[in-house]
């Protein structure tokens, strides 16, 4: 008995030993269908490695915006994040190659390229520090607006326009739309839009009815200004730290995750836009004219962005070169 009670202690103490937490932070709220698969994902994990790696998740913002999250990662408060792809290129430069403003028309173009260049970005991610699942898409960012329509890029520069704070991106392409932005965090937009510190947002339609701005915003323009992608970022050191099998049933579980959030989100998404119309939030259509305009401005802000040492060129290359195929095959 003594033999079997010094086995049994023997087996606890390594179990523990071997044990691993991974801590994550989120900017989505508890109960929302991304938390809910991400959640149920956890506990698949937790259960096939026998407790051996589990996740804490700190949702909402609790931890601060991306930025904060993965500084915390860096002094290893936390393992791990669920962050826009585009918050990453410390990691990867090109991590926000998909964010570039006014490059995608339609999901058709999205769905394309990303068959062709997911693959090689979570790669180089990755072999950045950040091990990763895929993407799951966030959304098209829509302009929407408080006290005007914004049918054009000479209307946006008479307006309030938030920017998330720490975006050299976004700050850079409305630099060239020549508009000052108000930069912000994300849960001072609210506030922000209600006291009329800021007038205008960009935002997907899921992260507007999440966030209650559909109740501060009446018009949307018909028009993507960019499109955004979510990741899973756990900390390459944290990973290396599970034996290997358990780094497998880690993969296999949230990289299917992912792909059920990336479906949903499309679904999701569409059904928000229609609900923000049904709320009596007006659509913008900018004419030919000004649709013109706004993607010269996109153009030249994509430019700014390279020039700045934002975006590769070689990546540009890769990411128009697809588009140019899709297009081409479309007209054919």
């Amino acid at each position: 008995m003594k033999r079997s009670l010094l086995a049994t202690c023997l087996l606890l103490l390594m179990t523990q030993t071997h044990a691993l937490t991974l801590k994550v932070a989120t900017l989505s709220p508890d109960g929302s269908a991304w938390m809910v698969k991400m959640r149920a994902g956890a506990s698949e994990i937790e259960t096939r490695t026998q407790k051996r790696v589990a996740f804490k998740f700190y949702t909402g913002g609790t931890m601060g915006n991306d930025k904060a999250v993965l500084n915390k990662i860096k002094i290893g408060q936390l393992q791990g994040g669920a962050v826009t792809a585009g918050s990453l290129a410390d990691f990867y430069q090109d991590a926000q190659v998909y964010t570039l403003p006014l490059r995608f028309k339609n999901f058709a173009e999205v769905d394309y390229v990303r068959s062709k260049m997911d693959a090689s970005l979570s790669k180089s991610l990755e072999q950045g520090g950040m091990v990763n699942f895929g993407f799951a898409e966030a959304g098209f960012a829509y302009v929407m607006s408080k006290t005007a329509p914004i049918p054009s890029v000479v209307e946006l520069r008479k307006r309030k326009v938030w920017i998330p704070e720490n975006d050299p991106e976004a700050a850079e392409t409305l630099k060239v739309f020549q508009v000052t932005p108000i930069p912000l965090s994300l849960g001072d937009v609210l506030p922000s839009l209600q006291t009329g510190i800021i007038d205008t947002v960009a935002s997907s339609p899921i992260g507007t009815l999440a966030l209650q701005w559909h109740t501060q915003v009446k018009y949307i323009t018909e028009l993507p200004l960019s499109y955004i992608v979510g990741v899973l970022a756990i900390d390459q050191k944290a990973f290396n730290k599970m034996d290997a099998p358990d780094q497998v049933v880690v993969r296999e579980v949230m990289s299917r995750v992912f792909k059920d959030i990336d479906k949903q989100n499309r679904q999701d998404n569409l059904a928000a836009y229609a609900s923000l119309l049904k709320q009596g939030i007006k659509p913008i259509k900018p004419n030919p004219q000004e649709l013109l305009e706004w993607q010269k401005s996109g153009g030249m802000a994509t430019e700014h962005i390279q020039k700045a040492g934002l975006i590769s060129p070689a990546m540009l290359q890769v990411l128009d070169g697809h588009l140019k195929a899709f297009r081409a095959n479309q007209k054919s």
